[in-house]
């Protein structure tokens, strides 16, 4: 590592880089790890920069990749900034001592935004407050969307995913240059960000490169390809062209981002609908990866960190008033709820005979939830031969309605809950003494592998994060857990047994509440 008055420069494979310096770390911004995936490598699997000749200056974010804006309702809670630009598959670096020899811990940022949206761009997400506790701190921009989830008879799958590997990959090459080591990398992630980072914890291709993980309001999941296919057919047919990559390489950008958009406005976690995932490919996601965790045939000897927020569902539903509508749908929205869940009416029942007080939103939201998110973690958690620590994020937000939604824990995580883009969630005066613990967890996580409360075991410990001070509880709401395990083991109901009718209904109540809903663009 080199200095000069602008601040201090680093060599990479591809060249030199000049970051700078701010509140006593280094942070080096927008550096490519990979070429600009557009031109012939639309679509394609990411092929290294070009090299550079001097210092590259590496003092402002570098473009992100292209995403349709959030609607209002959404716009007004999420922050997703726009930098125009070809060149998106790039990363950041902040690091408390940039040069070799310092062997540094390293924490390895993905985005959420339901593979269509977000950015390392992020404000919430400055990786200063991990350096300034010793941790390198890299956060990464990858492909979304069609361009990034898009499955095509004439292209590789997953090149999004593809994009991490290229990034993790490059972490791995070179973050010693940064002050990192690289038998120390942990890679997180929230939401999609947490889905992308269980899939890459399990690929046999990064075998070697991930100590430990985090997952965020994220189990490692994989989609439908008929499901995936549908999305790019349903555009195909907007856009009056073949449903082939080459067809799609062809079409204006801001025109297929239109035709995204509006594909996908009556998706969402609670209602399903048209959307991207990652997709088992042969090759970089050879099978599902949550099997291939739990069965330990995958980073058996990883510690896993992995949390959901009390309410997660309060952020699909809140923003413009689709809480209130759902309630009024009742019985539609809870036939709906079971259709997206799967589930027989035993499942609500329970619900409703542990939440007696609680309206149909909430218990649809609260279904969804846990069918998604807390009870697959669970499942992980029991199954998979190495360490987990689980933790609940409770703390209710100062906005009307949002209570613990999800997304709200980030905040606290990278403890900026002092930017304004933090207070857009929570409102203002987020108690900085959770934001504190809530941070040093992940820091002691990155550092140690022990976050600081009991590994999982037969007693279900999961730390819960609020206003209450610090405690671990016993299984925490264990009845809805068992809930679904009751359901599981047993016997496939009768068609005849769930409301209204079978399986045809049940899509027919779908349809009737994502219309009665409306668009949900996010």
């Amino acid at each position: 590592m080199a200095a000069d008055q602008a601040g201090p420069v680093v060599t990479t494979p591809c060249g030199a880089v000049r970051g700078r310096y701010e509140r006593g770390v280094a942070v080096f911004r927008g550096i490519p790890y990979a070429a600009p995936p557009f031109g012939p490598l639309r679509f394609r699997p990411p092929r290294p920069p070009e090299p550079w000749d001097g210092v590259r200056d590496a003092g402002v974010f570098g473009p992100t990749a292209p995403k349709p804006p959030y609607s209002e309702a959404f716009a007004q809670y999420l922050s997703d900034p726009e930098i125009p630009g070809d060149d998106c598959l790039n990363l950041n670096v902040w690091t408390p001592e940039p040069g070799p020899g310092a062997r540094l811990p390293v924490l390895v940022w993905l985005h959420g935004g339901a593979l269509t949206r977000g950015s390392s761009a992020v404000p919430v997400y400055d990786g200063g407050t991990f350096a300034r506790d010793g941790v390198v701190c890299v956060s990464v921009n990858y492909r979304l969307g069609v361009e990034g989830y898009g499955l095509f008879p004439d292209a590789p799958p997953n090149p999004g995913l593809r994009d991490q590997l290229a990034a993790l990959l490059w972490v791995y090459e070179t973050i010693a240059a940064f002050g990192g080591d690289p038998d120390r990398i942990t890679l997180c992630g929230q939401s999609a960000g947490a889905i992308s980072a269980g899939a890459l914890l399990a690929a046999p291709r990064t075998r070697g490169l991930i100590r430990r993980g985090v997952l965020q309001s994220g189990p490692p999941e994989v989609s439908d390809r008929d499901k995936v296919r549908r999305v790019v057919r349903r555009m195909a047919a907007r856009l009056r062209i073949p449903a082939t990559a080459e067809a799609f390489a062809a079409v204006d950008r801001g025109l297929l981002l239109r035709t995204q958009a509006e594909v996908g406005r009556l998706g969402g976690p609670v209602l399903g609908g048209p959307a991207f995932g990652i997709v088992v490919d042969g090759d970089l996601v050879p099978r599902d990866p949550l099997k291939a965790l739990a069965e330990g045939t995958a980073a058996r000897d990883a510690e896993l960190l992995m949390g959901w927020t009390r309410d997660e569902y309060r952020l699909w539903l809140v923003p413009g008033g689709l809480l209130e509508r759902v309630d009024r749908l009742g019985a539609v929205a809870l036939a709906g709820a079971m259709a997206r869940c799967h589930a027989g009416h035993d499942i609500p029942r329970g619900y409703r005979a542990l939440h007696p007080d609680a309206g149909t939103a909430e218990i649809v939201g609260q279904m969804v939830t846990d069918h998604l998110l807390r009870v697959p973690l669970h499942r992980l958690a029991d199954a998979r031969p190495g360490a987990s620590y689980l933790y609940e994020f409770a703390w209710p937000s100062w906005l009307p309605g949002l209570g613990a939604c999800h997304a709200l824990e980030l905040g606290f995580v990278f403890d900026t809950g002092g930017v304004p883009e933090s207070r857009k969630l929570a409102g203002e005066g987020a108690p900085q003494e959770l934001c504190d613990a809530m941070h040093a967890a992940w820091v002691r996580f990155a550092t140690t592998g022990d976050p600081g409360w009991a590994a999982w075991d037969a007693t279900h410990p999961v730390r819960i994060f609020d206003d209450g001070g610090p405690r671990v509880a016993l299984g925490p709401r264990d009845a809805e857990v068992a809930l679904w395990a009751t359901a599981s083991a047993a016997p496939e109901p009768p068609r005849h047994s769930v409301p209204r009718a079978p399986g045809a209904e049940l899509a027919s109540a779908m349809r009737r509440l994502r219309r009665s809903v409306g668009p949900l663009r996010r």
